[in-house]
């Protein structure tokens, strides 16, 4: 069974964000990265089921050339080789250019799964994983907290809304996007940081022709305010319009 991973690089959560001189982006120069949260659990899930079913994982991620610590992490924690698309323009690029560019380099990889993470950390526009699975032409689910394999097909548990839960059967090649807390995910040991360092990496280019399908016109930082309201009244009066405003106003209630 070979698996197609794809993982993206966001700065760290405890980094203190500041945006760029255009005010389209934040100043990420001396910024800290990690690995997509919801992507590691999508790793995490791959390994898995290579150690169920064997095969190969193969991580795929796009972005400058700083994407290799990400791409040398996942390597590290078992995958079995990578696919770099450099790129300094995807670094923010929206959820189209980079789903066109992924999908690009996996086109003829001849895969029987692709996996993402649900959304990323820092745009969180849940659309990569749907969109390339349009590009590619395969079925796919999202929001997925349990995969099954059998006879070539896959039973999927998504998550829905308000407790509910929905199982699919689908056909391969399909492409599934994973919520974070699938599993429990595992840290790179000494043996897998040394392996890393002697597995194939190909470096390709992104397709010509990408264009941005929308545009971040600014970023700004929410101001923080707070405000005092009185309430005059007898007890009754006073609660009855308390119970108004949370639920007109504050809509709290």
């Amino acid at each position: 069974m070979k698996i197609v991973v794809c993982v993206k690089q966001v700065v760290t959560r405890e980094w203190n964000l500041r945006l760029d001189d255009a005010r389209t982006w934040v100043q990420d120069r001396d910024a800290s990265f990690e690995m997509n949260e919801p992507d590691a659990y999508a790793l995490e899930e791959a390994l898995r089921l290579k150690e169920q079913h064997g095969g190969e994982v193969v991580v795929c991620s796009a972005g400058p050339a700083r994407v290799s610590q990400v791409i040398r992490e996942a390597l590290a924690r078992g995958a079995d080789r990578a696919i770099r698309i450099e790129s300094d323009t995807l670094a923010a690029a929206d959820s189209v250019m980079v789903a066109e560019a992924l999908a690009a380099a996996i086109r003829d990889e001849g895969f029987d799964l692709v996996l993402t993470g649900l959304q990323s950390d820092d745009q969180g526009f849940s659309q990569t994983g749907v969109v390339m699975a349009e590009r590619l032409g395969i079925p796919h689910a999202t929001i997925i907290m349990k995969i099954q394999v059998a006879a070539g097909r896959l039973r999927v548990k998504r998550e829905l809304e308000g407790g509910w839960f929905q199982w699919v059967s689908m056909s391969t090649p399909a492409l599934l996007t994973i919520q974070s807390g699938i599993n429990q995910l595992r840290y790179a040991t000494l043996k897998g940081i040394m392996a890393a360092k002697k597995k194939d990496v190909r470096v390709v280019a992104p397709p010509a022709g990408l264009e941005p399908r929308h545009e971040i016109l600014e970023l700004y930082v929410p101001e923080k305010e707070k405000q005092t309201r009185l309430i005059d009244g007898t007890p009754a009066a006073a609660a009855a319009e308390l119970v108004r405003l949370l639920r007109e106003e504050v809509r709290a209630i």
